[in-house]
This record gives structure tokens, C-alpha cells and sequence, in this order.
């Protein structure tokens, strides 16, 4: 099984991470007001940024490291994942 950890960015322009095994459905589950309470007030979600991991765990500790990240640093991620390091699914 493959495991992600992403960052959605919302619709007043902040970043939401999370990690999921299920990347599309997750993405729709943002969307719909079934997420994460933060990203309910702020939908439309829309996919910024992800990276593939074979494991739960660790998945869950990229996640974990990414949300101490500041955001110019999440922004770095973001841009290198859309100049072709990223978004293969």
C-alpha cells in the first residue's frame, strides 16, 4: 500500500497537511465538509503539493516534520513539486 503526505492549499490561501492512503478521495473528503475541521470553514481545498511513502509511519513523520516547517519553506516544497519533482498520480 502507498501512503501520502500532502499540503492543500485553502481557499483563503493557508496550508493544510495531512497524511492519507487515499490521496484523491481525500482530497474530495476536504472538499465535501467531511475533512479536518480547519479546512471545513476554508473550501474549497485544492492539492498543493505530495510525496509517496511506503509505510504509515512514515508518512505520519513527514507530516509531522512538514507542519514545523515555516511557510516560506512550505512554499519551496510547493514550487518544486510543480516544476516536475512531484504530482505522478
Amino acid at each position: 500500500m502507498t501512503y501520502y503526505t500532502y499540503m492543500v492549499r485553502c481557499s483563503d490561501g493557508s496550508l493544510y497537511t495531512g497524511y492519507t492512503n487515499d490521496l484523491d478521495n481525500r482530497i474530495e473528503v476536504h472538499n465535501s465538509g467531511r475533512g479536518a475541521k480547519y479546512t471545513r470553514s476554508r473550501r474549497p481545498v485544492e492539492l498543493a503539493y505530495f510525496e509517496e511513502f511506503s509505510t504509515k509511519e512514515e508518512a505520519m513523520s513527514r507530516e509531522w516534520h512538514i507542519k514545523r516547517l515555516k511557510r516560506p519553506q512550505k512554499e519551496k516544497l510547493i514550487a518544486e513539486c510543480l516544476s516536475g519533482k512531484g504530482f505522478d498520480i
